[in-house]
């Protein structure tokens, strides 16, 4: 007799690398940042049905360290993009309970983008209802190496070897939530690209070739099933 399909709990931490964009704009003849526009709509949908199915955490691969590559054009676009969604979406967030926090180097943007980050995150800190985690010039490898230095700038008196796993994950950018249960990436490609590397690390993952803006809450639930239908042993023995 077959072992029953086993049935794991909602996953509590979801993070998606938002991937299709410009190629969903270039099928419609359209400019990148009309793609990218539409990314950002999407956004706003994926969030809702988060929370609507009791998920903690989402977090988004917005921008790349390495995205910078891209055509100055492209990227002030983006960040021109950004700074919009941060003035416009904010009241909707605190409204609908959604914590808002933004990792990632932000050393790199503009003054003003720092103050609206900082505003933004203010004034949604105490909403509990489902926290978005956006990953603006954000890299996993960044992530970890920040993190051991703020671990030694906090410990000055001990030495490397006194360091864990542990004590590390406290000082990850996103330290506040939990590891990520499922990892979805759009767009056709099957690879995390240096996202959350350390968080990831027994995360099931989650392969779409829908484009981001054509990411639908009802992929979404898909993705949930698939995962709630998954033999998560985290190294152990297969159960008898």
């Amino acid at each position: 007799m077959s072992n029953p399909i086993p049935s794991n709990p909602l996953p509590q931490h979801i993070a998606i690398i938002m991937d299709g964009n410009r190629r969903w704009a270039k099928k419609r003849f359209m400019p990148a940042a009309l793609g990218h526009a539409a990314g950002a709509k999407r956004v706003r949908d994926i969030v809702r049905a988060c929370s609507d199915m009791g998920i903690a955490h989402l977090s988004l691969f917005a921008f790349s360290t390495e995205n910078w590559k891209r055509p100055d054009e492209e990227v002030s676009s983006l960040m021109g993009l950004f700074m919009s969604y941060l003035q416009n979406e904010v009241n909707d967030m605190n409204a609908n309970g959604v914590r808002l926090k933004l990792v990632g180097d932000k050393s790199r943007f503009s003054q003003a983008m720092q103050e609206l980050i900082l505003r933004a995150e203010q004034q949604t800190a105490h909403n509990t209802k489902i926290t978005l985690t956006v990953c603006a010039n954000y890299g996993g490898r960044w992530d970890v190496i920040q993190a051991a230095q703020a671990w030694q700038k906090a410990h000055p008196e001990e030495s490397l070897q006194a360091l864990t796993e542990e004590a590390l994950a406290h000082y990850l950018s996103n330290g506040y939530a939990p590891e990520v249960d499922l990892l979805v990436r759009t767009g056709g490609e099957s690879r995390i690209s240096n996202f959350m590397l350390w968080q990831a690390a027994y995360a099931e993952m989650f392969f779409t070739d829908d484009l981001w803006p054509d990411f639908s809450p009802e992929r979404l639930q898909q993705a949930v099933a698939w995962f709630a239908g998954r033999d998560r042993r985290f190294g152990s023995s297969a159960p008898l």
